[in-house]
């Protein structure tokens, strides 16, 4: 078995959408300072992107969570891998994500992050699958909606590979 991967959106179109959700946000938060925290792995090549086309002030850190433990299936069971290094009280959280499917994972750890006591929790997904949500999430920035295929680049990955391709891609099965 091989797999071939099918260019959905190009270089050019994720990097033009980036800059204008890097623009959005960089109005919405005018005068302040924005908290992006980015949901490792997948969610650092888009946060990257993202980050270096905003324009007011930026600080970032860093979450992992499992909720597969040793299996491919979702225990439902959200486990905090990597917790934040810094405190979140009275800041302006922004949570970049690189794809948002079920919305059972970033519906706990939107909850765990409004326990600490920001200012504000807002999420930014590169890629959104509504068709597949099973818990309603709020997405208040996304460059994507993408149908219900399995997409690879820009920090997503099959089988840990493909993270560094400068597309989104669709992964395609086949025989050799």
């Amino acid at each position: 078995m091989s797999e071939k991967i099918r260019v959905l959106l190009s270089e050019e179109e994720v990097d033009s959408r980036i800059q204008q959700i890097a623009a959005k946000i960089s109005k919405d938060y005018a005068g302040k300072e924005i908290h992006m925290i980015c949901v490792l792995k997948g969610g650092v090549f888009f946060m990257c992107e993202l980050a270096k086309r905003i324009t007011v002030p930026v600080s970032l850190d860093f979450m992992s969570v499992s909720s597969y433990g040793d299996d491919t299936k979702s225990s439902g069971v959200v486990r905090i891998v990597k917790d934040l290094d810094q405190p979140l009280e009275g800041k302006e959280v922004l949570i970049v994500e690189d794809i948002i499917d079920s919305g059972r994972t970033l519906s706990y750890l939107i909850e765990i992050l409004k326990s600490r006591n920001p200012n504000s929790v807002r999420l930014c997904t590169l890629l959104d699958k509504p068709e597949r949500r099973i818990k309603d999430v709020t997405v208040d920035y996304c460059c994507f909606d993408i149908p219900d295929e399995f997409v690879v680049g820009y920090g997503l990955d099959y089988a840990q590979k493909y993270r560094n391709l400068p597309y989104i891609g669709v992964v395609e099965l086949g025989a050799d």
